[in-house]
Protein backbone atom coordinates (compact mmCIF):
# COMPACT_ATOMS: atom_id res chain seq x y z
CA UNK A 1 0.00 0.00 0.00
CA UNK A 2 1.39 3.28 -0.99
CA UNK A 3 1.87 6.31 1.24
CA UNK A 4 -0.95 8.20 -0.57
CA UNK A 5 -3.45 5.52 0.16
CA UNK A 6 -2.48 5.62 3.82
CA UNK A 7 -3.08 9.43 4.03
CA UNK A 8 -6.54 9.15 2.42
CA UNK A 9 -7.55 6.51 4.88
CA UNK A 10 -6.38 8.69 7.78
CA UNK A 11 -8.37 11.65 6.47
CA UNK A 12 -11.52 9.53 6.21
CA UNK A 13 -11.00 8.34 9.78
CA UNK A 14 -10.64 11.91 11.03
CA UNK A 15 -13.76 13.05 9.09
CA UNK A 16 -15.86 10.23 10.53
CA UNK A 17 -14.67 11.01 14.02
CA UNK A 18 -15.53 14.74 13.59
CA UNK A 19 -19.05 13.92 12.38
CA UNK A 20 -19.65 11.64 15.36
CA UNK A 21 -18.40 14.27 17.79
CA UNK A 22 -20.52 17.02 16.19
CA UNK A 23 -23.65 14.90 16.33
CA UNK A 24 -22.97 14.08 19.98
CA UNK A 25 -22.53 17.78 20.81
CA UNK A 26 -25.68 18.93 19.02
CA UNK A 27 -27.91 16.26 20.58
CA UNK A 28 -28.18 17.98 24.06
CA UNK A 29 -28.85 21.36 22.47
CA UNK A 30 -31.79 19.93 20.53
CA UNK A 31 -33.06 18.25 23.61
CA UNK A 32 -32.77 21.58 25.51
CA UNK A 33 -34.82 23.54 22.95
CA UNK A 34 -37.42 20.82 22.82
CA UNK A 35 -37.64 20.88 26.61
CA UNK A 36 -37.99 24.73 26.67
CA UNK A 37 -40.73 24.64 24.04
CA UNK A 38 -42.62 22.01 25.97
CA UNK A 39 -42.30 23.97 29.26
CA UNK A 40 -43.55 27.21 27.63
CA UNK A 41 -46.54 25.45 26.13
CA UNK A 42 -47.36 23.94 29.50
CA UNK A 43 -47.20 27.41 31.16
CA UNK A 44 -49.51 28.88 28.53
CA UNK A 45 -52.00 26.08 28.98
CA UNK A 46 -51.85 26.51 32.75
CA UNK A 47 -52.40 30.31 32.43
CA UNK A 48 -55.37 29.74 30.15
CA UNK A 49 -56.93 27.25 32.48
CA UNK A 50 -56.27 29.34 35.64
CA UNK A 51 -59.21 31.55 36.88
CA UNK A 52 -59.41 34.44 39.36
CA UNK A 53 -61.53 33.87 42.46
CA UNK A 54 -63.79 36.91 43.04
CA UNK A 55 -66.85 37.90 45.02
CA UNK A 56 -69.86 38.64 42.83
CA UNK A 57 -72.72 41.08 43.48
CA UNK A 58 -76.01 41.05 41.59
CA UNK A 59 -76.96 44.53 40.38
CA UNK A 60 -80.32 45.94 41.49
CA UNK A 61 -81.85 49.43 41.38
CA UNK A 62 -82.38 51.31 44.64
CA UNK A 63 -82.17 54.80 46.14
CA UNK A 64 -79.09 56.16 47.88
CA UNK A 65 -79.73 58.80 50.54
CA UNK A 66 -76.56 60.73 51.22
CA UNK A 67 -75.59 63.82 53.17
CA UNK A 68 -73.36 66.73 52.29
CA UNK A 69 -71.20 68.73 54.69
CA UNK A 70 -70.86 72.38 53.78
CA UNK A 71 -69.71 75.58 55.51
CA UNK A 72 -72.43 78.11 56.27
CA UNK A 73 -72.70 81.66 57.57
CA UNK A 74 -75.19 82.89 60.13
CA UNK A 75 -76.63 86.32 59.34
CA UNK A 76 -79.24 88.58 60.97
CA UNK A 77 -82.69 88.03 59.56
CA UNK A 78 -82.79 91.74 58.69
CA UNK A 79 -80.56 94.70 59.46
CA UNK A 80 -80.49 98.42 58.82
CA UNK A 81 -77.77 101.07 58.85
CA UNK A 82 -79.37 104.26 60.18
CA UNK A 83 -78.14 107.61 58.82
CA UNK A 84 -79.17 111.23 59.33
CA UNK A 85 -81.48 112.68 56.69
CA UNK A 86 -80.55 116.36 57.27
CA UNK A 87 -77.42 118.21 58.32
CA UNK A 88 -77.58 118.44 62.08
CA UNK A 89 -75.86 117.76 65.39
CA UNK A 90 -76.57 114.88 67.73
CA UNK A 91 -78.53 116.18 70.70
CA UNK A 92 -79.33 113.01 72.68
CA UNK A 93 -78.42 109.32 72.34
CA UNK A 94 -80.87 107.01 74.11
CA UNK A 95 -79.29 103.61 73.33
CA UNK A 96 -75.88 102.01 73.42
CA UNK A 97 -74.07 99.05 71.93
CA UNK A 98 -76.02 95.85 72.57
CA UNK A 99 -79.27 97.59 73.53
CA UNK A 100 -82.48 95.70 72.84
CA UNK A 101 -84.95 98.06 71.18
CA UNK A 102 -88.53 97.85 69.96
CA UNK A 103 -89.99 99.04 66.68
CA UNK A 104 -90.66 102.80 66.80
CA UNK A 105 -88.45 103.40 69.83
CA UNK A 106 -86.51 106.69 69.81
CA UNK A 107 -82.81 105.97 69.43
CA UNK A 108 -81.47 109.51 69.21
CA UNK A 109 -82.58 113.11 68.65
CA UNK A 110 -80.78 115.60 66.43
CA UNK A 111 -80.68 119.38 66.54
CA UNK A 112 -80.91 121.69 63.52
CA UNK A 113 -81.94 125.27 64.61
CA UNK A 114 -82.16 126.51 61.02
CA UNK A 115 -84.94 124.00 60.42
CA UNK A 116 -87.12 125.81 62.99
CA UNK A 117 -86.55 129.05 61.11
CA UNK A 118 -87.50 127.38 57.84
CA UNK A 119 -90.66 126.11 59.47
CA UNK A 120 -91.65 129.61 60.63
CA UNK A 121 -91.02 131.02 57.16
CA UNK A 122 -93.09 128.30 55.54
CA UNK A 123 -95.88 128.88 58.05
CA UNK A 124 -95.85 132.64 57.36
CA UNK A 125 -96.06 132.10 53.59
CA UNK A 126 -98.90 129.68 54.13
CA UNK A 127 -100.91 132.21 56.15
CA UNK A 128 -100.29 134.90 53.50
CA UNK A 129 -101.48 132.64 50.70
CA UNK A 130 -104.54 131.62 52.69
CA UNK A 131 -105.49 135.32 53.17
CA UNK A 132 -104.98 136.08 49.48
CA UNK A 133 -107.10 133.11 48.48
CA UNK A 134 -109.91 134.09 50.85
CA UNK A 135 -109.92 137.63 49.45
CA UNK A 136 -109.95 136.58 45.80
CA UNK A 137 -112.63 134.00 46.47
CA UNK A 138 -114.84 136.58 48.22
CA UNK A 139 -114.36 138.99 45.30
CA UNK A 140 -115.33 136.37 42.78
CA UNK A 141 -118.40 135.31 44.76
CA UNK A 142 -119.63 138.95 45.02
CA UNK A 143 -119.10 139.56 41.31
CA UNK A 144 -120.83 136.30 40.48
CA UNK A 145 -123.84 137.25 42.61
CA UNK A 146 -123.98 140.75 41.14
CA UNK A 147 -123.63 139.46 37.55
CA UNK A 148 -127.02 137.81 37.87
CA UNK A 149 -128.53 141.26 37.38
CA UNK A 150 -128.19 141.90 33.63
CA UNK A 151 -125.77 144.68 32.64
CA UNK A 152 -124.12 145.17 36.07
CA UNK A 153 -120.89 143.12 35.60
CA UNK A 154 -119.14 142.46 32.33
CA UNK A 155 -118.28 138.83 31.56
CA UNK A 156 -114.60 139.78 31.26
CA UNK A 157 -114.44 141.11 34.83
CA UNK A 158 -116.09 137.94 36.07
CA UNK A 159 -113.58 135.77 34.20
CA UNK A 160 -110.66 137.81 35.54
CA UNK A 161 -111.92 137.39 39.11
CA UNK A 162 -112.26 133.64 38.61
CA UNK A 163 -108.72 133.32 37.24
CA UNK A 164 -107.35 135.34 40.16
CA UNK A 165 -109.10 133.01 42.63
CA UNK A 166 -107.72 129.93 40.81
CA UNK A 167 -104.16 131.31 40.85
CA UNK A 168 -104.37 132.11 44.56
CA UNK A 169 -105.71 128.61 45.20
CA UNK A 170 -102.73 127.02 43.42
CA UNK A 171 -100.25 129.18 45.36
CA UNK A 172 -102.00 128.22 48.57
CA UNK A 173 -101.58 124.52 47.77
CA UNK A 174 -97.89 125.08 47.01
CA UNK A 175 -97.31 126.93 50.29
CA UNK A 176 -99.13 124.25 52.21
CA UNK A 177 -96.97 121.56 50.58
CA UNK A 178 -93.77 123.48 51.45
CA UNK A 179 -94.93 123.82 55.03
CA UNK A 180 -95.59 120.07 55.32
CA UNK A 181 -92.21 119.31 53.75
CA UNK A 182 -90.40 121.32 56.42
CA UNK A 183 -92.46 119.56 59.07
CA UNK A 184 -91.44 116.19 57.68
CA UNK A 185 -87.78 117.21 57.61
CA UNK A 186 -88.06 118.16 61.27
CA UNK A 187 -89.44 114.68 61.89
CA UNK A 188 -86.18 113.22 60.58
CA UNK A 189 -84.39 114.83 63.51
CA UNK A 190 -85.82 112.02 65.64
CA UNK A 191 -84.15 108.68 64.83
CA UNK A 192 -86.48 105.73 65.49
CA UNK A 193 -86.00 101.98 65.23
CA UNK A 194 -87.66 100.62 62.06
CA UNK A 195 -88.05 97.18 63.68
CA UNK A 196 -87.27 95.38 66.93
CA UNK A 197 -83.70 94.22 67.32
CA UNK A 198 -80.27 94.78 68.80
CA UNK A 199 -77.98 97.80 68.36
CA UNK A 200 -74.81 96.17 67.02
CA UNK A 201 -73.02 99.44 66.16
CA UNK A 202 -73.07 102.89 67.71
CA UNK A 203 -70.85 105.46 66.03
CA UNK A 204 -72.07 108.81 67.46
CA UNK A 205 -72.13 110.74 70.71
CA UNK A 206 -73.87 114.00 71.67
CA UNK A 207 -72.47 116.91 69.72
CA UNK A 208 -71.40 114.85 66.70
CA UNK A 209 -72.07 116.48 63.35
CA UNK A 210 -74.08 114.21 61.04
CA UNK A 211 -75.71 114.63 57.66
CA UNK A 212 -76.60 113.01 54.36
CA UNK A 213 -73.24 113.95 52.80
CA UNK A 214 -69.80 114.93 53.94
CA UNK A 215 -67.83 113.99 57.02
CA UNK A 216 -70.82 113.04 59.08
CA UNK A 217 -72.05 110.36 56.67
CA UNK A 218 -68.99 108.11 56.34
CA UNK A 219 -70.42 105.74 58.94
CA UNK A 220 -74.00 105.10 60.07
CA UNK A 221 -75.30 106.46 63.36
CA UNK A 222 -76.44 102.98 64.39
CA UNK A 223 -76.65 99.49 62.99
CA UNK A 224 -79.78 97.62 63.99
CA UNK A 225 -80.04 93.83 63.60
CA UNK A 226 -82.93 91.47 64.18
CA UNK A 227 -81.54 88.48 66.06
CA UNK A 228 -84.62 86.71 67.38
CA UNK A 229 -84.66 85.00 64.00
CA UNK A 230 -81.54 84.47 61.92
CA UNK A 231 -80.64 83.40 58.41
CA UNK A 232 -78.29 80.50 57.69
CA UNK A 233 -76.71 80.95 54.26
CA UNK A 234 -75.05 78.01 52.47
CA UNK A 235 -73.35 77.95 49.05
CA UNK A 236 -74.10 74.60 47.36
CA UNK A 237 -71.73 73.51 44.54
CA UNK A 238 -73.26 73.24 41.09
CA UNK A 239 -73.09 69.43 40.99
CA UNK A 240 -75.39 69.16 44.03
CA UNK A 241 -77.93 71.90 43.26
CA UNK A 242 -80.63 69.50 42.02
CA UNK A 243 -80.55 67.35 45.16
CA UNK A 244 -80.20 70.37 47.47
CA UNK A 245 -83.42 71.87 46.07
CA UNK A 246 -85.31 68.91 47.56
CA UNK A 247 -83.54 68.94 50.92
CA UNK A 248 -85.78 69.36 53.96
CA UNK A 249 -84.51 69.92 57.47
CA UNK A 250 -80.77 70.38 57.90
CA UNK A 251 -78.58 70.11 60.97
CA UNK A 252 -75.69 72.37 61.81
CA UNK A 253 -73.19 73.08 64.56
CA UNK A 254 -71.03 76.04 65.51
CA UNK A 255 -67.52 75.96 66.96
CA UNK A 256 -68.37 78.06 70.00
CA UNK A 257 -71.09 75.58 71.04
CA UNK A 258 -69.54 72.17 70.34
CA UNK A 259 -72.13 70.22 72.31
CA UNK A 260 -75.21 71.70 70.62
CA UNK A 261 -76.80 70.68 67.35
CA UNK A 262 -79.31 73.02 65.71
CA UNK A 263 -81.91 72.37 63.05
CA UNK A 264 -83.26 74.58 60.28
CA UNK A 265 -85.42 74.23 57.21
CA UNK A 266 -84.57 75.36 53.70
CA UNK A 267 -86.81 78.37 53.02
CA UNK A 268 -85.27 80.15 50.05
CA UNK A 269 -83.25 79.09 47.00
CA UNK A 270 -81.42 81.62 44.85
CA UNK A 271 -82.45 80.01 41.56
CA UNK A 272 -79.17 80.95 39.85
CA UNK A 273 -75.47 80.28 40.26
CA UNK A 274 -72.90 82.71 41.55
CA UNK A 275 -70.66 83.45 38.56
CA UNK A 276 -67.49 83.42 40.69
CA UNK A 277 -68.02 80.36 42.86
CA UNK A 278 -70.38 78.45 40.53
CA UNK A 279 -72.61 77.69 43.47
CA UNK A 280 -76.23 78.32 44.45
CA UNK A 281 -77.16 80.11 47.68
CA UNK A 282 -79.66 78.42 49.99
CA UNK A 283 -81.11 80.22 52.99
CA UNK A 284 -82.68 78.71 56.09
CA UNK A 285 -84.57 80.50 58.88
CA UNK A 286 -83.23 79.77 62.36
CA UNK A 287 -85.20 80.52 65.53
CA UNK A 288 -82.95 82.19 68.11
CA UNK A 289 -85.21 82.91 71.07
CA UNK A 290 -82.50 82.09 73.60
CA UNK A 291 -79.91 84.22 71.76
CA UNK A 292 -77.34 81.41 71.69
CA UNK A 293 -76.41 82.08 68.09
CA UNK A 294 -74.85 85.33 66.91
CA UNK A 295 -74.71 86.85 63.43
CA UNK A 296 -71.38 86.24 61.77
CA UNK A 297 -70.84 82.79 63.25
CA UNK A 298 -69.36 80.05 61.08
CA UNK A 299 -71.57 76.96 60.85
CA UNK A 300 -70.84 73.39 59.82
CA UNK A 301 -73.95 72.28 57.93
CA UNK A 302 -74.95 68.68 57.30
CA UNK A 303 -77.48 68.70 54.48
CA UNK A 304 -79.45 65.57 53.56
CA UNK A 305 -79.24 64.77 49.87
CA UNK A 306 -82.11 62.49 48.82
CA UNK A 307 -80.74 60.43 45.96
CA UNK A 308 -82.39 59.70 42.65
CA UNK A 309 -84.89 56.86 42.62
CA UNK A 310 -84.35 53.68 40.60
CA UNK A 311 -80.61 53.98 40.05
CA UNK A 312 -77.90 51.36 40.34
CA UNK A 313 -75.94 51.46 43.59
CA UNK A 314 -72.72 49.48 44.06
CA UNK A 315 -70.02 49.28 46.74
CA UNK A 316 -67.22 51.76 46.28
CA UNK A 317 -64.77 48.84 46.06
CA UNK A 318 -66.42 47.72 42.79
CA UNK A 319 -65.40 50.92 40.98
CA UNK A 320 -61.96 51.03 39.41
CA UNK A 321 -60.25 54.22 38.31
CA UNK A 322 -57.14 54.32 36.17
CA UNK A 323 -55.50 56.88 33.95
CA UNK A 324 -57.89 56.13 31.08
CA UNK A 325 -61.38 55.65 32.51
CA UNK A 326 -63.65 54.74 35.40
CA UNK A 327 -65.23 51.31 35.11
CA UNK A 328 -66.65 48.24 36.80
CA UNK A 329 -65.90 44.62 35.98
CA UNK A 330 -68.84 42.59 34.76
CA UNK A 331 -68.85 38.81 34.66
CA UNK A 332 -70.19 37.56 31.31
CA UNK A 333 -70.02 33.80 30.85
CA UNK A 334 -67.44 33.77 33.67
CA UNK A 335 -65.22 36.17 31.72
CA UNK A 336 -64.23 39.68 32.84
CA UNK A 337 -65.66 42.60 30.81
CA UNK A 338 -64.81 46.22 31.60
CA UNK A 339 -67.91 48.49 31.65
CA UNK A 340 -67.24 52.27 31.70
CA UNK A 341 -69.46 54.11 34.21
CA UNK A 342 -70.06 57.55 35.67
CA UNK A 343 -70.44 58.01 39.42
CA UNK A 344 -73.16 59.92 41.28
CA UNK A 345 -73.73 60.47 45.00
CA UNK A 346 -71.69 58.56 47.54
CA UNK A 347 -72.63 57.60 51.08
CA UNK A 348 -71.45 55.00 53.58
CA UNK A 349 -69.28 53.20 51.06
CA UNK A 350 -72.04 53.02 48.42
CA UNK A 351 -71.94 54.91 45.09
CA UNK A 352 -74.51 55.61 42.37
CA UNK A 353 -73.29 54.40 38.97
CA UNK A 354 -74.57 55.12 35.48
CA UNK A 355 -73.55 53.17 32.41
CA UNK A 356 -74.39 50.23 30.14
CA UNK A 357 -75.78 48.13 32.98
CA UNK A 358 -78.91 46.02 33.49
CA UNK A 359 -80.75 44.39 36.33
CA UNK A 360 -79.10 41.25 37.76
CA UNK A 361 -75.78 41.98 36.08
CA UNK A 362 -72.98 40.21 37.90
CA UNK A 363 -70.25 42.62 39.00
CA UNK A 364 -66.98 41.97 40.78
CA UNK A 365 -67.29 43.31 44.30
CA UNK A 366 -63.60 44.09 44.78
CA UNK A 367 -62.46 45.19 41.35
CA UNK A 368 -58.90 45.81 40.19
CA UNK A 369 -57.36 46.83 36.91
CA UNK A 370 -55.11 43.79 37.24
CA UNK A 371 -58.14 41.72 36.23
CA UNK A 372 -57.85 42.21 32.48
CA UNK A 373 -60.69 41.82 30.03
CA UNK A 374 -61.26 38.17 29.14
CA UNK A 375 -59.82 36.87 32.41
CA UNK A 376 -61.64 33.77 33.63
CA UNK A 377 -63.61 34.48 36.79
CA UNK A 378 -64.77 32.04 39.45
CA UNK A 379 -67.30 33.23 42.00
CA UNK A 380 -66.66 32.48 45.67
CA UNK A 381 -68.97 32.74 48.65
CA UNK A 382 -69.04 36.10 50.36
Amino acid sequence: MTKRHINIMNINKYSLSYRVMTAAALLPIGLFFASCHSSRADDENTSENQSVHVKIIHLQKSQLDASLRLPGEIKPFQFADLYAKVNSYVKNVNVDLGSQVLAGQVLATLDAPEMNTQLLEAQSRLHTKEAMFRASRATYERLLKTSKVPGTISPNDLDMAFEKMSADSAELLSSRSSYHEVQQMLGYLVIRAPFSGVISQRNVHPGTYVGPAGKGSDRPLFRLEEQQKLRLSVAVPEIYTDEAAHAGDVRFTVKSLPGDTFTAKVNRIAGSLDVKLRSEILEMDVANKNAKLLPGMYAEVQMPMPGKKDVYVVPKSAIITNSEKVFVIKSVNNKAVWIPVKCGNESNGQVEVFGDLSDNDQLVQNGSDEIKEGTALQAVAK
